[in-house]
């Protein structure tokens, strides 16, 4: 067990995340999780701030809470997917609520993943790999 941890561990390292959310808890709780994997990791604390970070870092995997102030989820992932530079980025969605509409809307806006807050260190973890493991190899 311990060498699929250590391997998951490789394959993550240098792994840039961006996480954006109004929750300075589950900014700081992805972030906490995500660097111990070795993932280098940058907030936003909203769609605004988010989508300079996007230019600047250019992150390989996007986490978004859908509900924010100014610029929703929804809308933040909209934005992404409808730019050429950045479409390629996976955007998975993060809400309190498990609903099948928001699952729904979140995957019009070109979504590829939803968790439900509160979400596990394996629940982000698995999205990642999905996401970007298999890109990565």
């Amino acid at each position: 067990m311990e060498n699929l941890a250590a391997s998951q561990s490789a394959r993550l390292s240098g792994l840039k995340v961006l996480v954006i959310d109004d929750s300075k808890t589950i900014r700081r709780t992805a972030e906490t999780l995500l660097s111990k994997e070795g993932c280098e990791v940058f907030t936003a604390v909203d769609g605004f701030d988010a989508l300079s970070k996007i230019a600047d870092h250019q992150p390989d995997i996007v986490f978004v809470d859908i509900m924010m102030p100014r610029l929703d989820g929804y809308q933040t992932c909209s934005l992404i997917k409808h730019n050429k530079v950045f479409r390629s980025i996976p955007v998975i969605m993060l809400s309190s609520k498990d609903g099948l509409f928001d699952r729904a809307r979140g995957r019009i806006v070109g979504s590829e993943h939803y968790l439900t807050k509160p979400f596990t260190k394996d629940e982000l973890l698995n999205a990642i790999e999905t996401h970007v493991g298999a890109a990565a190899r």
